[in-house]
């Protein structure tokens, strides 16, 4: 059992920050609301308890204090349903009077949502003296939003220094997140595949550094397949390319050999006239595409290697798509691998899933119940398989 569930929170008030950065329409209603689902058993299991929640959240990048369109008001009365029907209350502010009026006469079984946390600058900037206003709402404080897990924010990590360490927690989302996470990392059963997809090599150049310390295998799908085609000499016509990375990719192909990885380039890819849902399409060599055209996505012979690499594989980390998935024509490569990972899964393969466009993949082709565990922090996992000490982490195990 985990320290979070070992604990009574009966007769306390849990200040928790949740991750509640979600979509909202033109109307204020959210688009997508699995943020928001996501921290459901952390709320129930301390109103199970007998205690009480206080929650904060950030919403979007306000610039100039309080704004309309970020004010955590609107999701009041859909964490109310989602609470089962549990009435939400809701301070106008994070700090000051309201806040403390109503966290302080907050009963056994009731819900408190602060007011975004980002309308003060000082959030950001993980002020101390802010922090510690926030520490004085509650009693025990959790930490459940590994989507900032890698921010050294006022309520993310500065304010745990007003907590003993007893009084400190994750809660289940940051639990799971840390748990899968250090799976993949540290108690990997080989072969252990890593599929880095997406459009620069720059992003992902220190995950793959740290990859290739523990993977047996290493795919390179999306835009950035091509500036490693270009380093070794070959004509990639329009496609994406970082000049300035070409030594970079050169130095990560001969580190991996060096060590024994095996790197996995595509060796065709569907290829199109302009950057288009209508573009006109054809397939050639990854190493080999005309002048005027460009690499949308993964080809067949491409997909079949792949696919095949990541059928055989114990564990599995996918970080990235293979292309322009959001176009249909450019969909195939990055739907059958999310297809692989499924059945490698079903084979009894460890699957993790993280980073926004692999995680809106699984979703979009419905395979996010047929993978181990998906991820709700993009920045924050990549930074965490970068091997960096995530602060939000730090601030509840040191």
């Amino acid at each position: 059992m985990s320290k979070f569930s070992d604990h009574s929170f009966k007769g306390e008030k849990a200040l928790i920050r949740v991750d509640f950065n979600v979509p909202l329409d033109a109307s204020y209603h959210i688009t997508d609301d699995n943020r928001m689902r996501a921290t459901l058993p952390t709320i129930k299991k301390i109103l199970a308890d007998g205690g009480s929640v206080i929650l904060m959240s950030h919403l979007g990048r306000p610039k100039e204090g309080p704004t309309e369109k970020y004010s955590l008001k609107h999701l009041v009365d859909h964490l109310s349903e989602l609470l089962g029907g549990v009435k939400v209350k809701f301070a106008d502010d994070c700090i000051g009077a309201s806040a403390s009026e109503l966290s302080a006469s907050l009963q056994p079984g009731e819900v408190l949502l602060l007011e975004n946390l980002r309308f003060y600058k000082e959030e950001e900037k993980g002020n101390e003296a802010f922090a510690e206003k926030l520490s004085k709402l509650g009693d025990v404080w959790v930490n459940d939003a590994f989507g900032t897990a890698h921010r050294a924010h006022a309520s993310t990590a500065v304010i745990a220094k007003f907590f003993p360490k007893d009084k400190r927690f994750f809660g289940l989302v940051m639990e799971g997140e840390v748990k899968a996470a250090e799976q993949v990392l540290h108690k990997a059963e080989k072969p252990f595949m890593a599929i880095i997809g997406g459009a620069k090599v720059s992003d992902k150049i220190l995950i793959i550094e740290n990859l290739l310390e523990r993977a047996t295998d290493i795919i390179i799908g999306g835009g950035m397949a091509y500036t490693f085609f270009k380093a070794q000499g070959g004509n990639i016509g329009n496609s994406l390319c970082e000049a300035d990375r070409l030594d970079t990719a050169k130095e990560l192909l001969v580190k991996a050999a060096a060590k024994g990885v095996r790197i996995h380039l595509p060796s065709d890819s569907i290829i199109a006239d302009k950057f288009a849902a209508d573009a006109n399409t054809s397939s050639a060599p990854s190493n080999n595409i005309p002048d005027g055209w460009m690499g949308l996505d993964i080809g067949p012979n491409a997909i079949e290697q792949f696919c095949n690499e990541i059928k055989r594989s114990k564990t599995i980390l996918w970080n990235g798509p293979m292309g322009v998935f959001e176009m249909e024509k450019f969909q195939h490569g990055t739907k059958a691998i999310a297809t692989a990972v499924a059945e490698a899964t079903a084979l009894g393969a460890f699957s993790l899933v993280g980073g926004g466009d692999s995680v809106a993949a699984v979703n979009q082709f419905g395979f996010a119940d047929k993978v181990s565990y998906v991820s709700t922090g993009g920045g924050a996992m990549l930074e965490y398989f970068e091997g960096k000490v995530l602060p939000g982490i730090a601030a509840v195990t040191e």
